[in-house]
């Protein structure tokens, strides 16, 4: 038996369901029907699509009997592809971590090329700052969590409470603690170390970087 609320889960799943399936699809129908190719293409190449951009929108107007002008919009590409194609973008695009597929016309690819390369070490470097600060944070944490779990066998231990068992247990519990602190703290050392060298070659490199 169904019940309101599982009525309603099922209302909800199915309207999720169609809101990711509307967002796979580039273009609705009533754009299908109306649009100017060049100007799709136009805008794709402004917002640095790759090639195969056009495919989807085939395929989304497809559904609706309509076949992309893909001379026209090949045309709008080309020359949205020349405003996005400069430094500036370059830049922005490595520096966020992002792909580049060589879709700038060959003139342009240089300059870009090399923006990008400069954004990419840029988040590569601050890429690795942050997992060594990541992992120190979690390391320190487990320090202090160790350092507590000694405390807490070590009175155990010494607790006229525990069985005799019990006591052994913790002492031997302590020792292996005792340990892991150690380790732990050799770890740290190094990572602070690390982080270090880390923050210095991000700062000399944003020293010498020119942005576009």
């Amino acid at each position: 038996m169904r019940t309101p609320m599982f009525g309603s889960m099922l209302r909800a799943s199915a309207a999720m369901v169609l809101l990711a399936l509307g967002a796979c699809a580039t273009m609705d129908r009533e754009e299908c029907l109306t649009v100017d190719w060049r100007t799709v293409g136009y805008e794709d190449g402004v917002h640095g699509y790759s090639g195969d951009r056009i495919g989807q929108h085939r395929k989304a107007c497809a559904k609706h009997g309509v076949t992309p002008d893909l001379s026209a919009y090949q045309a709008g590409r080309e020359d949205g592809l020349r405003e996005y194609c400069v430094p500036t973008n370059g830049f922005r695009l490595g520096s966020q971590g992002g792909s580049y597929g060589g879709i700038c016309p060959s003139d342009l690819e240089p300059a870009f090329a090399d923006a990008y390369e400069s954004g990419r070490q840029l988040y590569t470097l601050q890429a690795r700052l942050s997992t060594v600060t990541n992992r120190l944070e979690a390391k320190r944490e487990a320090l202090h969590d160790a350092e507590s779990d000694i405390v807490t066998r070590s009175a155990v231990a010494i607790s006229s409470d525990a069985t005799t068992e019990e006591r052994a247990q913790a002492v031997v519990d302590v020792k292996q603690l005792g340990e892991l602190v150690g380790r732990l703290k050799s770890e740290i050392k190094q990572l602070e170390e690390d982080r270090v060298h880390s923050e210095r070659d991000l700062q000399d490199y944003r020293a010498t970087l020119q942005l576009p």
